[in-house]
């Protein structure tokens, strides 16, 4: 009690939403992480959104320019000058960069402009500092269900901003109507909160879907009209590997004759598209001029160090590896989008069709004892301590139905998704041949919870946090 009187109120309070089964699965996987060799029996992590699948590229492109480095000997010469830069407008020439990696990402049909690009310490500052751009505490946004469950703590943990869920749901494929919008700020108004603005995510986390053109058209017109703000977190633009093409709201909005501009923000970051969520590289870009210069000062609290700034303007204005990247990207991540469904699909488990990110939206619910979030719970736990695989509930995403589940693939090599796969099958009992050390269980998939050791170490949804706040984790 004297402790909690020492501190402040945010550090005295919960609102980091890390008490979730998310964030419990991560812990549970860093206690006793798989390894092929060391620890054959570990938990598989596949509830991190981790692009690992072009490493071998981005290697190559660095043993071949040791002089982007400041740490090599062809590079040395440059260290003073970026060592002692500070500037918060950030290196001239990594903004011109990442605003041409934008474009090209997005098929070059939108150019963005090098002047708007405000720096951030990954997708996870870039969210906060637009929040407190925009918002007071208390003040609220509208997010469209089911939503990344690190929102809780990127958006409103330190701001005091509300997050209204506009619920969306599997009967017309989770599109967000005008109609949910609607209910969701009417009820939001009757409640007497003040509604800033939207937040979504396209492509989707967790669906792994991208937003057509007409559905943005109807969001920009829907906050045009209410006079709130559009935030568009696009940090997985570049993982989209099938039809249809990616939209960006960028390029929605210069085809629309009558747009608030100033009322559109987007979020990116390189961590998903290119695999480097260790470089802090996140970006708020906003067409509000006002927006622009407030979060330029503001990101000084988490600046992209000048180091990586150097080395990736050098790799994003290589327009033949860029290119060379993002089609090898595409190609392999549908590579192992396809290896990773085959395989459900040979136990008869069912998923939400999806053409981008880094993880599918599993449907377990012919598993599930009965179709309550208590009975997603049992299953999760079962998955984790019995099965070994750190999949996330969809409870946690804030989902309205049990029984979703998102599994990520992207994070691993091709023999740990062979090893994730037979434990799958094993658990559903379709396995033929029994692995050495794996316990079957049961055609009928009435499983035992006997064990009480998950019950111990992995006390979802409210246990208490015991490592550092994770902040990798996507």
């Amino acid at each position: 009690m004297q402790n909690q009187q020492l501190l402040s109120k945010i550090a005295n309070n919960d609102k980091h939403g890390e008490n979730s089964p998310y964030f419990d699965g991560l812990k549970a996987y860093d206690r006793n992480p798989f390894h092929p060799k060391k620890n054959p029996q570990g938990v598989i992590q596949m509830g991190l959104a981790e692009n690992q699948l072009c490493f071998d590229l981005i290697e190559e492109w660095i043993r071949n320019n040791p002089k982007t480095s400041i740490c090599t000997p062809e590079g040395v010469h440059q260290f003073r000058n970026i060592a002692n830069f500070q500037d918060y407008h950030g290196l001239r020439e990594f903004t011109n960069a990442m605003a041409n990696f934008m474009s090209k990402v997005r098929g070059g049909r939108v150019k963005f402009d090098a002047d708007r690009i405000l720096m951030s310490g990954g997708a996870t500052g870039a969210n906060e500092l637009i929040m407190f751009c925009l918002a007071d505490p208390g003040d609220a946004f509208m997010i469209p269900t089911p939503f990344y469950p690190g929102f809780v703590r990127d958006l409103c943990w330190r701001t005091g901003v509300q997050l209204i869920p506009v619920h969306c749901d599997s009967s017309n494929n989770f599109k967000i109507t005008r109609e949910a919008l609607e209910v969701a700020y009417k009820k939001a108004k009757e409640d007497n909160i003040n509604v800033k603005g939207l937040i979504i995510t396209n492509p989707s986390n967790p669906l792994g879907t991208t937003l057509d053109k007409d559905t943005l058209k109807s969001l920009v017109s829907f906050i045009n009209e209410k006079n709130i703000h559009l935030v568009c977190d696009e940090i997985y633009a570049a993982t989209v590997f099938s039809s249809p093409s990616y939209v960006s709201v960028a390029e929605v909005i210069q085809e629309m004759k009558h747009c608030k501009r100033d009322l559109i923000h987007v979020i990116y970051s390189l961590s998903k598209d290119m695999g480097y969520p260790g470089f802090r590289v996140g970006i708020v870009y906003s067409f509000n001029d006002e927006v622009v210069n407030c979060g330029r000062k503001m990101s000084s609290f988490g600046l992209v160090s000048t180091q990586t700034q150097h080395m990736l303007a050098s790799m994003l204005s290589d327009e033949k590896f860029v290119t060379r990247f993002l089609s090898e990207n595409s190609r392999r991540l549908e590579q192992r989008h396809d290896k990773f469904m085959k395989g459900l699909e040979e136990v008869n488990i069912t998923r939400f069709p999806s053409n981008a990110g880094l993880f599918c939206w599993m449907n377990l619910k012919c598993l599930l004892e009965e179709p309550t979030f208590e009975a997603e719970l049992k299953l999760w736990r079962v998955i984790i301590h019995e099965v070994k695989l750190n999949v996330s509930p969809g409870s946690s995403f804030n989902c309205s139905e049990p029984g979703w589940f998102r599994v990520c693939f992207a994070n691993m090599d091709d023999e740990t998704v062979d090893v994730a796969l037979n434990r799958i099958r094993a658990f559903v009992g379709k396995e033929t041949k029994k692995p050495v050390g794996f316990k079957r269980w049961q055609p009928n998939l009435r499983l035992s919870f006997s064990s009480r050791m998950f019950e111990e170490s992995v006390m979802s949804p409210h246990s208490p946090i015991p490592t550092s706040p994770l902040i990798g984790a996507t």
